[in-house]
């Protein structure tokens, strides 16, 4: 394979994580935007999920066009309307129109996962496939932890439409950046396109999909709401609840990395993908048990769930591109997504629910039942 793969796999990365900042900044501006728009905790769910709510809708949608046209244009076009909403959101006067225009702007930025997927997929080799897209897929942390980062100085010093503006440059800089760098990657043998709709009608991706959004709840569940359960459960300032936030996005990283080289070794993606999942129920449960704890025993729990509800993603992200082939990998990621985004809308205002009805306690511990169950529904398969 040509070195270009190292430039496509740093412009699909930096375009992800332009994504990703969006959806996993809306929780470190949660306290402003309560305080903007005067929310509820239910209300504040709802803002939280409206990104992913949007994207559910068009996944699978960007995935078919990616495999008829190309990546390119779908990236650009996609991220240059997510900007353009978000613009939008800045200006957004009460919780109703806030909440459509963020949607919009997921329901376009969703045409990132596909084509850089796809994009990444098509350059790289399968000996070296789980662990270019192990890379890929640190661009969702590594957006996360910069959101974390740059969200609260920015919104202290310009307030909240300048920290939804920033995210907004974010998206444009990269559709720019992928319309001028990214390009098909050369035929082979097996590109036959033929019935694009095939990996619709794939149980296997039936069953990795449904296992995944299972993994996908605990996680929302520990990265959307860990910023105001520091904050306004337990007293720390939005910047140090962030910081948290980012710590776990940082490890989180790092172990999408790990896992993506494990999996190229053992020739296998499930198999440590069920042996993450276990691991995540643990942490998740101890942090459940330690939520009125000390910090210091409270953090690294935290830190470490928030990490490993992070690590499983680019094996599953791989496990499906794999199982579609090159020229369907789009249609098939594409359907995945829309699996992930709608359990990862339909989280949020759930927990926050959960929360209101009962304790933080209780839903975390409820969320640490999920990886297991995912686990479950993912162990018969053999890829």
């Amino acid at each position: 394979m040509s070195r270009y793969r190292w430039t496509i796999l740093a412009l699909g990365t930096a375009a992800q994580a332009s994504y990703s900042a969006v959806f996993l900044g809306l929780p470190v501006l949660a306290p402003a935007l309560q305080h903007e728009y005067d929310l509820s905790l239910t209300q504040v769910g709802l803002v939280l999920a409206s990104v992913n709510l949007g994207s559910v809708g068009t996944l699978l949608a960007w995935g078919l066009l990616a495999d008829r046209i190309g990546e390119r244009a779908v990236l650009a076009a996609g991220l240059g309307a997510a900007a353009a909403a978000l613009a939008g959101a800045s200006f957004a006067p009460g919780f109703v129109i806030l909440t459509l225009v963020l949607t919009l702007s997921g329901a376009a930025g969703a045409s990132v996962n596909a084509a850089s997927g796809r994009a990444v997929m098509s350059w790289f080799a399968p000996s070296q496939r789980g662990f270019a897209l192990g890379i890929r897929q640190t661009a969702v942390p590594l957006g996360g932890a910069a959101a974390a980062l740059v969200l609260p100085p920015v919104v202290a010093a310009g307030g909240l439409r300048a920290g939804i503006l920033v995210l907004a440059a974010g998206c444009l800089a990269t559709a720019l950046a992928g319309a001028a760098g990214l390009r098909e990657a050369p035929p082979d043998e097996d590109d036959q396109l033929g019935d694009v709709s095939r990996p619709l009608r794939d149980g296997r991706i039936w069953r990795l999909s449904i296992g995944s959004s299972l993994l996908i709840g605990a996680q929302t569940s520990i990265l959307a709401f860990a910023v105001l359960f520091l904050h306004g459960e337990r007293g720390l300032s939005t910047a140090a609840a962030a910081g948290v936030l980012a710590a776990m996005q940082v490890v989180g990283g790092g172990l999408r990395i790990a896992s993506g080289r494990w999996s190229d070794r053992l020739g296998a993606r499930i198999a440590p993908l069920v042996r993450l999942s276990f691991a995540l129920t643990i942490a998740l449960a101890a942090s459940a048990a330690l939520a009125r704890a000390p910090l210091g025993l409270l953090v690294p729990a935290l830190i470490a769930a928030g990490a490993l509800s992070l690590s499983w993603n680019g094996l599953s992200f791989t496990a499906t591109a794999e199982l579609a082939g090159r020229a369907r990998s789009g249609a098939a990621l594409g359907f995945q997504q829309t699996a992930l985004a709608a359990a990862a809308a339909a989280t949020p205002p759930a927990f926050a629910s959960l929360v209101g009805a009962s304790s933080w306690a209780l839903a975390f511990g409820l969320a640490a039942i999920l990886p297991v169950a995912g686990a479950t529904v993912l162990r018969p398969l053999r890829v």
